[in-house]
C-alpha cells in the first residue's frame, strides 16, 4: 500500500497573519477587565470616605453627649442655689444690724446662732463649688460685676471698684449672680487759676506799703 502524501506546510505568511489576527482580540478583552477594576477601585474609595465621615460624625455626637451630660451634673442645682442667694443676704445683713458692743445676752446669743447659720451655709456653697464674688479694690469686669454709680475719687483709677453693694456668685466657671458694686471715678486735677498781669516797672521794684511817706500836704 502507498504512503498516503503529507499534508502541505502552510507558508510563514498564512501563520503570521492568523497571530496577527488573535493579538487584537485579547486586547479587547482586556479592556473591559480595567474599566471593571477602575469602577472597584472608585467605589471603594467612596465607600471608605463614607465611612470615615461617619465615623468622625459618631466621634462628634458622642463628645457632644459627654459635654452635655457633665454641664447637666454641673449646673442641675444652679436654681436651687440661686433661690439659696437672698438667705445668705439675709443672714449676712441681720449680723451687721446688730452693734459690736452690744452687752445683751440673749442677744448674742442670737447673734452667735446666725453666725453659726451663715457659716453652715457658706460651706454647703463651697462643697457645691460656689464661689463668693467681692471684688473690693479690683477693676470694673462687666462679665461679672454691675456697677450701680460712680464715686469721685481722684487717687483711684476710672473702674475700680470701691464699694460692694451684694456680692456675686460663680457656680463653677458660669455667674450664678454678678456683684453689685460702686465704681470709682477719677477726677482731672485742677490747673492754676491765670492771675492778672503784672504791670511793666522797667525793672524797677514796685514800691512796698508804707515805704513812701506824701510831704506835700
Amino acid at each position: 500500500m502507498a504512503d498516503s502524501d503529507p499534508k502541505p506546510e502552510q507558508p510563514d505568511s498564512e501563520i503570521d497573519a492568523t497571530e496577527a489576527v488573535a493579538e487584537p482580540a485579547e486586547n479587547d478583552a482586556a479592556e473591559p477587565e480595567k474599566s471593571a477594576v477602575a469602577a472597584l477601585e472608585a467605589e471603594v474609595a467612596q465607600l471608605k470616605d463614607q465611612l470615615l465621615r461617619a465615623l468622625a460624625e459618631t466621634e462628634n455626637v458622642r463628645r457632644r453627649a459627654e459635654r452635655e451630660t457633665s454641664d447637666a451634673r454641673k449646673y442641675a442645682a444652679a436654681p436651687l442655689l440661686k433661690d439659696l442667694l437672698g438667705v445668705a443676704d439675709n443672714l449676712t445683713r441681720a449680723i451687721a444690724s446688730v452693734p459690736e458692743d452690744a452687752t445683751d445676752e440673749r442677744l448674742t446669743t442670737l447673734l452667735d446662732g446666725v453666725k453659726l447659720t451663715e457659716k453652715e451655709l457658706a460651706g454647703a456653697f463651697a462643697r457645691h463649688n460656689v464661689v463668693k464674688l467681692e471684688p473690693l479694690g479690683e477693676a470694673l469686669d462687666p462679665h461679672r460685676h454691675e456697677a450701680m454709680f460712680e464715686v469721685p475719687d481722684p487717687e483711684k483709677a476710672n473702674g475700680t471698684v470701691v464699694q460692694v453693694i451684694q456680692p456675686g456668685y460663680l457656680l463653677h466657671d458660669r455667674l450664678l449672680r454678678p456683684a453689685r458694686v460702686g465704681v470709682a471715678k477719677s477726677t482731672p486735677a485742677a490747673k492754676p487759676e491765670q492771675g492778672a498781669a503784672k504791670p511793666e516797672t522797667d525793672g524797677e521794684e514796685p514800691p512796698q506799703p508804707g515805704s513812701h511817706v506824701d510831704t506835700s500836704a
